[in-house]
């Protein structure tokens, strides 16, 4: 995803609760997010619904953190990964990586693969608009049964 934004603004959407309050359907996160440090994300009603550990971390190029969703039901860890690369003045790529070390369900893949777009449309339209986005709060996938 191209986002016409300095990095550092990026950066700041990614990790800073004034942002993210307004970009990620209401949740705030909360972390120094200086390697080795636990992260947390908290819904509006107070509870934590994903959670880890800060992996790897260079402001504002690159944030590595598991991720370990409390919300949704038991879901195998996964590493996320979120590299800004700057390509032009007040331009950069943003690309989202979620790896996952063990097997999970089919399902649960689909969901990410939804979810994400979604999620990563907040930051874009706040930062190129000063306007967040107004999505509906995606809910998680069901399992098939």
């Amino acid at each position: 995803m191209y986002i016409a934004a300095a990095p550092e603004k990026v950066w700041a959407a990614l990790t800073s609760s004034d942002f993210t309050a307004r970009d990620l359907f209401e949740r705030s996160d909360e972390s120094d997010w200086m390697k080795g440090a636990p992260w947390s994300l908290w819904t509006p009603d107070g509870r934590i619904e994903v959670r880890g550990d800060v992996q790897d971390s260079d402001p504002p190029l690159r944030l590595v953190m598991s991720w370990n969703v409390d919300g949704t039901g038991p879901l195998p860890e996964c590493i996320v990964s979120c590299e800004i690369v700057p390509v032009g003045d007040d331009l950069v790529r943003l690309t989202i990586t979620e790896a996952h070390p063990t097997p999970i369900p089919a399902h649960s893949l689909e969901g990410g693969r939804q979810g994400w777009p979604m999620t990563l449309s907040g930051p874009n339209t706040l930062l190129e608009t000063g306007s967040p986005l107004c999505l509906p709060i995606p809910r998680p996938p069901k399992s098939p049964r």
